[in-house]
């Protein structure tokens, strides 16, 4: 019985691991807030590609962590996007499709994915990028500067073509560090300080009931024990 405790808890931490590490991505889990706003508003949902999602990274990172820059309405050249945001994520140029509508915000704080999409959806102008027709993909991302303060958050949106738009070079980004963007089924890793590890707390989820099964067979034989007249 105790082995097969372990073998339970051990089929458990690759079961749940990958999903809570889903979880644990603030950038799908704005992508997430994107298109339940999109469709409660009947808005088609949209794709969450992940070379859109890095190129939203890259997108952060032109800023310089200059929030006063994103106060002031200024963003990066159009150009950008096949010289430089394309190539460090491995996205292949050709498949760049045109960029319908943005949004970037930034603040000292950081801010929960709920609180960030408040703070992304600012005004009448927000509201209208956030609800196009024109849109069929969205990207996301969230960045610290240098891992700490100031934290910034952007949304890119296309009408680019499911498995044909923003294509990545073998399947997969570089890794861009620091920070995370969506649609990679990664966790949130290297975006700041406030991101929660998800394999520590399966682990422990693992641990305390691989405990409480062991526990049991302890019980178990110690009643055998004191009262053999009752195994028959």
């Amino acid at each position: 019985m105790a082995i097969s405790a372990w073998f339970l808890a051990a089929s458990a931490l690759f079961h749940l691991a990958p999903a809570l590490a889903a979880d644990n991505n603030p950038a799908d889990q704005l992508v997430a807030l994107v298109n339940s706003n999109r469709t409660a508003h009947k808005s088609s949902s949209l794709v969450d590609n992940q070379g859109l999602g890095c190129l939203a990274l890259e997108y952060i990172k032109a800023y310089q962590g200059q929030c006063s820059a994103v106060g002031d309405g200024k963003k990066p050249p159009d150009s950008s996007f096949a010289d430089t945001f394309a190539p460090n994520c491995g996205v292949q140029s050709q498949s760049l499709k045109p960029i319908t509508g943005r949004l970037i915000g930034c603040q000292t704080k950081y801010a929960q994915p709920d609180q960030a999409f408040d703070m992304l959806i600012e005004n009448a102008r927000s509201l209208e990028i956030l609800y196009s027709k024109n849109h069929t993909e969205v990207g996301a991302a969230v960045s610290g500067t240098d891992g700490g303060s100031p934290y910034f958050w952007c949304v890119l949106f296309s009408n680019g073509k499911a498995n044909s738009s923003f294509v990545v070079d073998g399947g997969t980004p570089k890794s861009v560090r620091p920070g995370c963007f969506s649609g990679n089924n990664d966790d949130c890793s290297g975006a700041g300080a406030y991101r929660v590890p998800a394999w520590p707390m399966v682990a422990g989820i693992v641990v305390s009931a691989a405990y409480a099964f062991l526990l049991f067979n302890v019980l178990i034989c110690a009643w055998y024990a004191l009262y053999p007249s009752n195994q028959h």
